[in-house]
């Protein structure tokens, strides 16, 4: 349904599965797993994948901490977008990744939810794109020290607000890693 012309097709984006973001994420090693399940599944459909790599003073360039885990294996023929921001489009090239590819619609997984998670999903619907969130694919840290809520809950709000989201010309979604599916019919 995307408002992007002559983009019918879906990408898998895994976002920030880097050591020093998920070290103590929520649910980490069942988020990892259920990744490396859909990335299985878009690599046997012939769906293009995606990475994103956040840099920043605690997650320097070419530390472990900015590494990806161990657990997530990226093939010498899957792009990867490094950025500084939040919104995965950001001073990257992401979009014209995705153009060239014929992408207009994203599968989205990976960490932090209440960060990089929620502004690339936004990032991405304000730029046209179908959005759908893999509900159990995403994970953040416990930051109810600064006031947030526990993790879990800020994953099930984030599910929930997403799963109803919608616009002129596209939509959300929000899907468990069980139900994915990479066609265009099916966005959530």
């Amino acid at each position: 349904m995307t408002t992007l012309p002559d983009r019918t097709n879906t990408a898998l984006l895994v976002i920030d599965v880097q050591n020093g973001v998920v070290g103590g994420a929520h649910n980490r090693d069942s988020v990892i797993a259920n990744i490396n399940v859909l990335l299985d599944k878009a690599r046997a459909e012939g769906v293009p994948v995606v990475w994103v790599q956040h840099s920043d003073d605690d997650l320097k360039r070419g530390s472990n901490e900015w590494r990806y885990v161990p657990e997530l294996v990226r093939r010498d023929s899957e792009p990867i977008v490094h950025k500084n921001y939040g919104d995965s489009f950001e001073a990257t090239e992401l979009e014209e990744l995705l153009a060239e590819r014929g992408v207009g619609r994203l599968v989205v997984t990976g960490a932090q939810t209440d960060a990089c998670i929620r502004s690339t999903m936004h990032g991405a619907f304000t730029r046209g794109y179908d959005v759908t969130l893999v509900g159990d694919a995403h994970t953040t840290e416990d930051l109810s020290v600064y006031g947030a809520p526990p993790p879990e809950q800020v994953i099930a709000h984030t599910n929930l607000y997403w799963k109803w989201q919608s616009a002129p010309g596209r939509r959300g979604g929000t899907v468990g890693t069980a139900e994915v599916t990479f066609t265009a019919d099916d966005a959530g």
